[in-house]
């Protein structure tokens, strides 16, 4: 409450009286921290720094209200991979080609959306049939015996093929004969005059060789 004397018109003293009311303006501050964006008295920041707001307090005076604000941005990857049958990633097997996606949090405690381009390539199976006399060479290997041979190898994707072979092995056969004539000898065809061993090569049932042996003996007239 607040006097002032002066001197009014008829030249007395006057004595004025204030009551006064002082209300105060105020500030407040706030920190926060936000992903990507931040939502305040009705703005959107998308980025950190220190913002003010005007308003009018309780009082009908001024507040301003100060935000430190920090944004951090949420993150994504890419990667690029190639398996044979399936692939693990992030704790799921995937058997199938295709783009998949993983969301997880980052370092700033924002999302991180992770993407998978995937390339599932497969194993090959193949398989043959082949018959042979005496021996097989497949693969590098000779074979003497009939039966079912594998071998393993890299298709053309990079995994592994499966060859099956389903091999016949027949045998060359030999055969011997002894003979005794008189002058000549007629064997397979051929006119022998003189005792000696011949041989014949001929196929037997089986389409192999066999080869025959004739123990001649020519007695002369």
């Amino acid at each position: 409450v607040y006097t002032f004397v002066s001197e009014n018109e008829a030249g007395c003293t006057n004595v004025a009286t204030l009551n006064l009311t002082i209300t105060n303006s105020t500030t407040s501050e706030e920190t926060a921290t936000a992903c990507d964006s931040y939502t305040w008295n009705g703005v959107d920041y998308t980025e950190s720094g220190v913002y003010t707001f005007e308003s009018q307090n309780e009082a009908g005076c001024t507040n301003v209200a100060t935000l430190n604000l920090t944004i951090n941005n949420s993150t994504t990857s890419e990667e690029t991979a190639t398996a044979c049958y399936s692939y693990s990633w992030n704790g799921t097997e995937y058997t199938e080609s295709g783009v998949y996606t993983f969301e997880s949090q980052n370092e700033a405690g924002c999302t991180n959306i992770a993407t998978l381009n995937l390339t599932i390539n497969n194993s090959t199976t193949s398989e043959e049939s082949a018959t042979a006399c005496d021996s097989y060479t497949w693969n590098g290997v000779e074979y003497t015996e009939s039966g079912v041979y594998t071998f393993e190898s890299e298709n053309e994707a990079g995994c592994t093929n499966i060859a099956t072979l389903n091999l016949t092995i027949n045998n060359s056969t030999t055969s011997e004969e002894s003979a005794t004539a008189c002058d000549s000898y007629t064997w397979n065809g051929t006119e022998y005059t003189e005792s000696g061993v011949y041989t014949f090569e001929s196929q037997n049932e089986a389409g192999c060789t066999n080869v025959a042996t004739l123990n001649l003996t020519i007695n002369n007239s």
